[in-house]
Order: C-alpha cells, then sequence, then structure tokens
C-alpha cells in the first residue's frame, strides 16, 4: 500500500498546484484536509489545481475530503480543479456522479468495498490490455 502524498507547487498567479499521489482513503484523508485548509484560506489563491496523476486509489472518505474543498471554494467564489485522474480514480468519479451513493449503499464500509472492487477490476483491464 502507499501513503498518501501531497506536494504542494509555488502558488503563480492566484492558481496554487497541489499533486495528490498514493491513497486517499478513511485512514489519509485527514492529511488531505489537513494540508488544504491553509490553502482554502488563502485570499490569494483564487483556484486549487489538485493533480492526481499519481493518486492510484480513492474511497468514499477521500470523495468527502475532495467534495469538501470544492464545497468550501466554492463559498469564496474561488474553484477546485481536478486534473489527470487515474482511469480506476475517474471511474469513481463517473460512479459517484451518476448514482447516489446514499441511495444505493446502506453503509461507509458498503459503499468502499463496492469502490474498492471497480478500481480493481479496471486497474487488472488495463493491465491486462497493457501487456
Amino acid at each position: 500500500m502507499s501513503q498518501l502524498r501531497i506536494e504542494p507547487a509555488p502558488p503563480q498567479n492566484g492558481i496554487q498546484r497541489v499533486a495528490v499521489s498514493g491513497r486517499l482513503d478513511t485512514r489519509s484523508y485527514p492529511e488531505l484536509d489537513q494540508a488544504l485548509d491553509p490553502l482554502l484560506d488563502d485570499e490569494r489563491v483564487s483556484s486549487l489545481v489538485l493533480d492526481l496523476e499519481g493518486l492510484n486509489y480513492i474511497s468514499s472518505a477521500g470523495i468527502r475530503s475532495l467534495y469538501r474543498a470544492r464545497r468550501t471554494s466554492a463559498a469564496r467564489r474561488r474553484r477546485v480543479l481536478l486534473v489527470n485522474p487515474q482511469p480506476q480514480v475517474q471511474k469513481v468519479f463517473d460512479v459517484v456522479k451518476s448514482v447516489p451513493l446514499k441511495d444505493v449503499f446502506t453503509s461507509v464500509e458498503e459503499a468502499d468495498e463496492y469502490l474498492d472492487a471497480v478500481q480493481r477490476k479496471l486497474v487488472a483491464k488495463v493491465a491486462t490490455t497493457a501487456s
């Protein structure tokens, strides 16, 4: 299991880029929240760009963390943009967007199990296709 890594770049013209890699899950989401809070509070930052190229797993807790950042920014008339998601992470975004989790899953654990299975299946498919 890879740990969560959060690497902010120097801000430029009101844009703050942050590379997020590893696993964003129940154990690691507080790290992301803690790292993003000062950036979300910084009035000089008008847009926060989260580069997810190295993020290989996201759970429902990770989704909540990203949603929290976006909601906080929107309330301050700022933006959070998510870029370069891996296919398995994009699939989770697609699932969450098209099917409200509260209408399908009876618990966070059940939602995480489902999202884990979706991501494992897609990673295996991509690995098979690449071979």
